[in-house]
């Protein structure tokens, strides 16, 4: 697919934007100021960035890298707002306070470990566009694995030819083992056989069908709201992972998603900072993962 027509575009000095990236962040300076410099060279306009922080001590950006560039990203004029969070509640509730925080109708859901290549905004916001689903994702790639084929991972693989459409996503069904192939370096080396292939152009992107996608995920935010946001953080104990499956599944099997592919998202690889991942929220929330908002 060729890159299709963004329906975003640059704001005035005066409007508010109409992207915004939204970061949460908790003891990770070193990681955040790489994240953030990721997002200064961006060649999209029309973004602006949110950074919630609950750091043990001192905020991320009170460390000299992560202040280095959020000045940066002022002084090009990006919109930038650095939040304090606190008590930790859990991932989806820190996830829905970033959410309340913005007002943009696009929102960039990234990770404090995750690097951005210089198109990879705007080739978000084309891709969403053009596509008219609920979200699209880059996933993040461990470049540590770039000699570590694993083909039995990617059998799943599968482009989307024609229109994104909604999708029923659970545990055990049809489409639920594609979460191998966001694993270790698999994007990467399934977009160099797109290449070889001649399938996959220099500068284009192409669709395809996803179980879920981490770490970098651009939402219209009408349809994450009207599938209820992260509000079903009440609904988990604090300590818990895979919120953000929950709410990607219920964006498909209304709106349909997909992850783009060649991914230009790079995992820092740095240890997890969610060291308790006993409670899954997929898992939890199982019996109501299909709710409207009215019912959340």
């Amino acid at each position: 697919m060729n890159r299709g027509p963004e329906d975003w575009a640059a704001p005035g000095p005066d409007s508010e934007p109409l992207l915004e990236v939204l970061i949460p962040t908790c003891n990770r300076p070193t990681e955040l100021a790489t994240t953030l410099a990721g997002l200064a060279a961006q060649d999209a306009d029309g973004f602006g960035v949110v950074v919630s922080d609950q750091s043990d001590g001192p905020a991320g950006w009170e460390y000299e890298g992560p202040a280095a560039m959020l000045r940066l990203l002022e002084a090009q004029g990006r919109p930038v707002r650095a939040l304090r969070h606190h008590p930790r509640r859990g991932l989806a509730e820190h996830r829905q306070f970033l959410l309340e925080a913005s007002t943009a109708p696009r929102v960039l859901f990234l990770d404090d470990d995750v690097w951005l290549a210089p198109g990879a905004v705007r080739t978000l916001g084309e891709a969403l566009g053009t596509l008219g689903c609920g979200f699209v994702g880059m996933a993040v790639q461990g470049l540590s694995y770039l000699d570590d084929p694993r083909p039995e991972e990617v059998e799943s693989f599968s482009l989307w030819d024609g229109p994104v459409r909604p999708e029923r996503m659970e545990r055990g069904a049809p489409g639920f083992e594609r979460w191998s192939l966001h694993n270790a370096a698999n994007l990467a080396h399934l977009a160099a056989e797109l290449r070889r292939t001649g399938r996959l152009r220099a500068g284009e992107w192409l669709p395809y069908r996803v179980a879920w996608v981490g770490g970098c995920v651009l939402y219209r935010r009408e349809a994450l709201e009207e599938c209820g946001g992260f509000r079903f953080w009440r609904d988990l104990p604090p300590a818990h992972a895979g919120e953000d499956v929950v709410a990607q599944w219920r964006v498909m099997e209304r709106y349909g998603g997909a992850g783009i592919i060649p991914s230009q998202a790079v995992h820092l690889e740095s240890p997890t900072t969610v060291t308790d991942r006993s409670v899954e929220a997929s898992v939890v929330l199982a019996g109501d993962g299909r709710q409207g908002p009215e019912e959340v």
